[in-house]
């Protein structure tokens, strides 16, 4: 018997599930952050546990895995990774290969992908682009890691009085301890800790420094669209943690569809089909 099994991980955490080839679900399986790039040991180890999780004790020999994995595309790890793994076939593709997939099906569109990390997919006739994804220092534009940076560092200009302080960044000093903390959060911070800085963003909305910050990134979002969509009339689906924030932000530019389904999903039909998806 021949099992599916299709990973999703990212800064955030990994997912798996295990499928018969009837399409039936045995097993799922959760873990920590798993960011191949920035912390190759640490993913491993997370997405070790999370397949195992998933397996339930069935034969990891009889397995067929597609491993869809943020900071794939910059690590190397579709050539070093699979060796690591007890599959009888192993796939690693980058995060947006299985976030098209799960989000679109067959279908031609974009896919704005907005997690911890970001990138953003064009699929046309079952070939995929990508733009972005370039991870947490250089890229990832729209994320919850870029929006927490950005957040932060606009609290210590407005301390400055380079820009307008706000109730928020009054409390957001508060929280932290001041400018000399915010620092010194920022020195350890992971993504998704950045990320946080979201909620209290949210919280305050309609504050002017939440205001702006939103602006920002819904303008940026919208240029790296723009850029992948070209001339084509292509219809935009958002996903992840953020899809929704953004896709209330653009409404009305393009037409915008729900996601068939997740990352995870994509993963998974990946798997059973045995095919990889095109790249141009």
């Amino acid at each position: 018997m021949t099992l599916f099994l299709g990973l999703d991980g990212g800064g955030s955490g990994c997912r798996a599930v295990l499928a018969d080839d009837q399409g039936h679900v045995l097993g799922r399986g959760e873990g920590g952050p798993c960011n191949i790039m920035s912390d190759p040991e640490g993913a491993v180890a997370a997405l070790s546990a999370c397949a195992s999780q998933a397996l339930g004790g069935h034969d990891p020999a009889q397995v067929s895995a597609v491993l869809g994995l943020a900071g794939a595309n910059t690590s190397g790890a579709a050539e070093w990774l699979p060796a690591l793994l007890p599959f009888a076939r192993t796939r690693v593709l980058q995060d947006a290969q299985t976030a098209a997939a799960g989000a679109l099906g067959p279908r031609d569109g974009i896919v704005a992908a907005m997690g911890t990390g970001s990138v953003f997919i064009r699929q046309v006739q079952g070939k995929v682009a990508t733009l972005g994804g370039w991870g947490p220092v250089l890229g990832d534009e729209g994320s919850g890691n870029w929006l927490g940076r950005r957040f932060l560092a606009d609290v210590l200009r407005a301390h400055d009085g380079l820009s307008v302080a706000t109730p928020l960044t009054h409390a957001t000093l508060a929280r932290h301890g001041g400018p000399a903390g915010i620092v010194a959060f920022a020195r350890r911070a992971t993504g998704a800790e950045f990320g946080a800085e979201i909620r209290h963003i949210m919280a305050a909305r309609e504050d002017p420094a939440a205001e702006r910050l939103l602006a920002e990134a819904a303008r940026t979002v919208a240029a790296s669209i723009s850029r992948l969509r070209g001339d084509a009339d292509l219809p935009v689906v958002f996903t992840g943690g953020l899809g929704p924030l953004y896709a209330g932000l653009l409404a009305g530019h393009w037409p915008i569809l729900d996601p068939l389904g997740g990352p995870l999903d994509g993963a998974l039909a990946l798997a059973r089909a045995g095919g990889r998806p095109g790249a141009d």
